[in-house]
Order: C-alpha cells, then sequence, then structure tokens
C-alpha cells in the first residue's frame, strides 16, 4: 500500500515564507533562496546522486537568476510569474531536504519518487527561463558578468561562475554571448582545472560545438579556441567527439574565417592522434577538405602545416589512403616539398614517406610524378633547405627507395650521391650523423651503390669517422667500410692508402675485445688480405704487434687474420705467432 504524504503547508501559497514578501517577490529574493538551498542540499547525506542532480538544476536556475537580475527586468509580468513559481518549488526542496537531513521521511522509494519530481519542476523552471530570454523579453543592455573565482577557488565557486557563463552563452544576446565565450577561453587558459568542470556540466560542451555554425564569426572563432583547449586533453577527447564536434570543424575548415580554419585543422590535428576517429573525418568530407586547402595555392603556411599533420594521421588507413591518391595528393605533395616554408616542407615530405612506404605501386607513381626527383632536389646544397627538411628528405629517401635496385639506380642518376657525400663532410653534427646512418644504408644495397659511392670518395670520409669520440658514429664508418672493400677496386684503392692500413691496427689496440666496431674493423682487415699488397701493408705496420697480441690472447677474429697472413711469403716474418 502506498502511504500517505506528509502535508505540505508551503504548496498552497509559497509566498506565506516569512522571507519573501507578501505582496510581490523579487528577483533578488528567489535568487538568496536558491542559494540557501544549494547550501543546505551539501548537508543531505542520503540519496546523493539525486540531490546532485537537483543541486545542479539549482546552480543552472540561479545563475540564470543572477543574469536576469543584471538586466533591465522590472514590471515585467512574465518573469514575476516564473519568480512565484520558482518560490513555490524551492519551498517544497527545503522541506524535502530538511526531511532527509533529518531522516524524518516515511519510506525511501517516496522519497526518491519526489525528489525526481522535483528535479524535473527545477528544470521546467531552467527552460522557462531560457524561453523568456530567447523572446527577447529582457533587456539585456546592463547585464553584467560574474566575476571570476581566484587561483586556488574551490570547487563549488568554479562551478557557478562556468553556470553562469553557460546561461549566458544559452540565452543572452550576441555581445553577452561573445562575452561569455571570451571569459571562458580565459578561464580555461589561466587554470586547466575548468576543463574538467566544463566537461561534469556536460551541456557546455554541445553549447560550444553548436556555436561552430554560428554565422558571426567572433562567436565561432571564440568557440574553436576553448575547444581546441579542451582536444588538448586526451582524456576528454571522446567527450567532444561524442557530441558531435567532427562534423563542424570540417565545415568551419571549407567556409570559416582563416583564422577559424587554421584552429579547425589544429583542433583535427589532435583528434586523429587517435586512429579511431579518421573515419569519423573521412565520412564527413575532411579529406576532400584538407587536400582541397593543401593543393590551393593561395593557403596560408599556418593552415597548410595543420592540414598536412592530419592527412598524415590518416593516410595509415589503407581505403583513405587509395582515396587520397585518386584526389591527386602525391602530385600535391610533391609541390609542396619544394616550398620555402619549413613547416610545410617537412610535413609534405613526411606525407610522401607514410604514403609510398612499403607499397610497390604508390612508389612507382611516386617515381612517374618525378618525388624522387623532388626530393634529391631537396638535398642540393643550393637549396638553402633547412637541416631539419635535410634530415627528413635523407630520412624519406631511406625509406621509400633502398628497398629496391632500381630506385638506386635512380638515385644514382639524380645526382643523390653527390648530395650525401657533401653533408657527410660539410654538415653540422645532427646531419652528419644522419648522412652517416644513411650512408651505411646504402653500401648495403647494392654492388653499384658500393661502387658508385667507391668512385665518390666516401671511403676516406668513412675513415675520418672512425676516430671519432662517439662509439655508435665509429661503429657505423666501420660497418660502411666492411661493406665496401667487399668490392675488388675499393678494396685496390683503399689499400693504396698506408694511412687507412695503418688507422685499421691502431684502433685495434683502443676498442673493446668483444665490441661490434672490433669486429668490423677485422673484416676489413680481412677483405684486405686478398691482395699481396693489403697482406705487404699490414704485415710491414708498426702496428702489426696489436694482433700479434690479440692473437696470444686467443682471439678468435685476430687468429683467423694471423692464419690469412701466413702464406709461404710471409711464414717467417710471423714465426712464433701463430700455434694450430
Amino acid at each position: 500500500m502506498r502511504k500517505e504524504r506528509n502535508p505540505r503547508p508551503a504548496e498552497t501559497d509559497p509566498t506565506n515564507s516569512p522571507d519573501v514578501a507578501l505582496d510581490k517577490p523579487s528577483l533578488r529574493q528567489v535568487i538568496l533562496l536558491i542559494s540557501s538551498l544549494i547550501s543546505l542540499s551539501h548537508s543531505v547525506k542520503v540519496f546523493a546522486s539525486k540531490w546532485k542532480l537537483i543541486r545542479d538544476k539549482l546552480e543552472e536556475l540561479n545563475s540564470g537568476l543572477i543574469a536576469a537580475d543584471n538586466c533591465d527586468s522590472d514590471e515585467t509580468p512574465a518573469i514575476s510569474d516564473l519568480i512565484r513559481k520558482i518560490i513555490g518549488t524551492v519551498t517544497e526542496c527545503d522541506d524535502l531536504a530538511r526531511r532527509c537531513v533529518d531522516l524524518s521521511f516515511s519510506g525511501k522509494l517516496l522519497m526518491q519518487s519526489d525528489l525526481d519530481v522535483i528535479c524535473a519542476k527545477f528544470d521546467r523552471h531552467a527552460k522557462k527561463l531560457s524561453e523568456i530570454y530567447t523572446a527577447g523579453i529582457l533587456s539585456q543592455g546592463f547585464a553584467i558578468v560574474v566575476s571570476r573565482p581566484g587561483l586556488g577557488a574551490c570547487k563549488d565557486d568554479m562551478r557557478f561562475y562556468v553556470r553562469d557563463i553557460v546561461t549566458r552563452m544559452k540565452v543572452g544576446c550576441s555581445d553577452l554571448k561573445r562575452q561569455a565565450l571570451v571569459n571562458l577561453l580565459a578561464a580555461v587558459t589561466e587554470d586547466e582545472k575548468y576543463v574538467k568542470v566544463i566537461i561534469e556540466i556536460g551541456e557546455i560542451v554541445n553549447l560550444l560545438v553548436n556555436f561552430l555554425g554560428s554565422p558571426e564569426t567572433e562567436l565561432q572563432e571564440a568557440a574553436l579556441q576553448v575547444l581546441h583547449i579542451i582536444s588538448g586533453f586526451h582524456s576528454y577527447k571522446a567527450v567532444l567527439v561524442g557530441n558531435g564536434v567532427i562534423a563542424p570543424l570540417i565545415r568551419v575548415m571549407e567556409c570559416g574565417s582563416a583564422v577559424g580554419k587554421k584552429i579547425a585543422a589544429r583542433c583535427l590535428l589532435k583528434f586523429t592522434e587517435n586512429s579511431e576517429n579518421a573515419w569519423s573525418v573521412s565520412a564527413h568530407g575532411g579529406v576532400t577538405a584538407l587536400l582541397k586547402i593543401c593543393s590551393n595555392s593561395d593557403s596560408k603556411t599556418e593552415l597548410i602545416s595543420p592540414a598536412c599533420g592530419v592527412l598524415n594521421n590518416l593516410v595509415g588507413v589503407e581505403e583513405i589512403k587509395r582515396f587520397m591518391i585518386e584526389e591527386g595528393a602525391i602530385s600535391t605533395f610533391i609541390r609542396l616539398s619544394r616550398s620555402r616554408e619549413e613547416s610545410v616542407q617537412i610535413n609534405s615530405i613526411v606525407f610522401l614517406q607514410n604514403i609510398a612506404y612499403g607499397d610497390e605501386s604508390v612508389n612507382k607513381l611516386l617515381v612517374k610524378e618525378g618525388g624522387i626527383r623532388g626530393l634529391v632536389r631537396v638535398l642540393d646544397p643550393k637549396s638553402c633547405s633547412s637541416s631539419k627538411t635535410l634530415e627528413a628528405a635523407m630520412q624519406a629517401i631511406e625509406n621509400i627507395c633502398f628497398s629496391s635496385v632500381s630506385y638506386v639506380n635512380i638515385l644514382i642518376n639524380y645526382g643523390f650521391m653527390d648530395n650525401l657525400l657533401h653533408f657527410l663532410r660539410n654538415g653540422d653534427v645532427s646531419l652528419q650523423g644522419i648522412a652517416l646512418k644513411v650512408a651505411v644504408k646504402l653500401s648495403e644495397t647494392s654492388e653499384e651503390a658500393k661502387k658508385a659511392m667507391g668512385d665518390g670518395g666516401f671511403m676516406p670520409e668513412f675513415v675520418k669517422f672512425l676516430g671519432a669520440k662517439s662509439f655508435e658514429v665509429r661503429v657505423m664508418a666501420a660497418e660502411a667500410l666492411s661493406a665496401m672493400v667487399m668490392i675488388p677496386k675499393n678494396r685496390k684503392r683503399f689499400a693504396q692508402d698506408n694511412r687507412n692500413v695503418e688507422t685499421l691496427l691502431q684502433m685495434l689496440d683502443t676498442e673493446e675485445v668483444n665490441s661490434g666496431n672490433k669486429r668490423f674493423l677485422f673484416s676489413i682487415l680481412n677483405s684486405l688480405t686478398g691482395s699481396s699488397s693489403g697482406r705487404r701493408k699490414i704485415v710491414n705496420s708498426r702496428y702489426m704487434k696489436n694482433i700479434e697480441k690479440l692473437a696470444e690472447s686467443e682471439v678468435y677474429d685476430a687468429k683467423k687474420l694471423i692464419r690469412k697472413l701466413s702464406t709461404n711469403k710471409f711464414r717467417s716474418l710471423l714465426n712464433g705467432i701463430w700455434h694450430t
């Protein structure tokens, strides 16, 4: 049996409350009543989730009433009627709150039902207030914005401030909405805790997304700036995507202001860091819009760079990659790789690398469109490309071309060897390191590459790097030389310079016995024993004793080298060293 509810005297005439004047209750009075009720609600320990919902509605309603109190609302019948209804609901809710605090209610189910009813009433009041604003009944010429709490303010104060902003965003005139967005941007910029408050309140995200479709540029751009900050928080990206932010961002890129397009592209760049959002961007025409931006010669660098970045994030999806190719993306990005702007150059080079890597059909198209020639031109010392751009171009060439002998031959014909050697000799430390890594990989690609590198003068540069302070550099140089001296012509050229052999033997005494570098050094020396002049120079070297010491210490590579040197012609010189 459903029990009878306790009588509620306040329902008969809410203005009987001693806190409310009998003739005409004011906005200020109802604001004070709601504030008091919010404070009382924090004392309630039961039905916590339902009271939180009620408190959220009270805060929303209160911020709206404060906005109305700052407007010219005198003698407005609509607002006066709403105030009386709100006071009635507040009085009723106050009674429920006190019974919850005192645990004097007759049943849990009945109280939960009453709380649901009261929450719905507050929701209706908030919607009615919104309708009054929308109808233009209130004049907002004198409206002011609640001051933002100082740093370190409690969460309730921050929520109240954001609630006030929500109200103005929902029902204010254009100027008031713009000011609300400006204040919200200032808040999230100064204190990231406001971002969490925004996410918790919820409805503000939907409002921000809706502003992206506003015909007023200032409102659109302000909303974009706030969304850009929120999108920087990984855990909140899903909330924004769930509120439908992708489609309006793409529309802004298609027809927004220059500033709006730039911010929208930066937002999409953050969203597409998660590959799950790739299809959403594609489904709303984002790929076409981005490619149009990149192909438009009038597009500015600050827009092209993030647009390239988004496409780079999307190119990993095979179906989207194929669509990009069909839309002429390769020729577009080959052209962009010649840009004078560093960020555009780098992004376009990275895109070409990503779209072609591991795909032979795309590689062929890239060659046909002049992509490899374009990348080699970027490396031209006369091109004035930045170090970062040069590094990106070298890495792209390595990833795209080094898996195919035919592509390596194309590189040789385009003069890649000369450019690479230039930076190996003259680049800064970082660029030299990249050039050395690329040269080592190049030496492993084909016989033709080794021959071309030998003819081009790479070996003396590798010998110089053998004396580098960096162990990694020394190993790379030794590895490259080890590969190159496998070619007879290179081996002969290397052995002709006595200093080369001296350097190798001297280093055997400084490198650790089992280091990778020492193994490469022995590999080079073993190759040199393939010619009589090479063997003679090793045996006659003043550093021959280093090999002898290592052989006596049972180092396998040293003993192997001694065996090769122990021909009839040299046996007498090596007597006593080799023991079987």
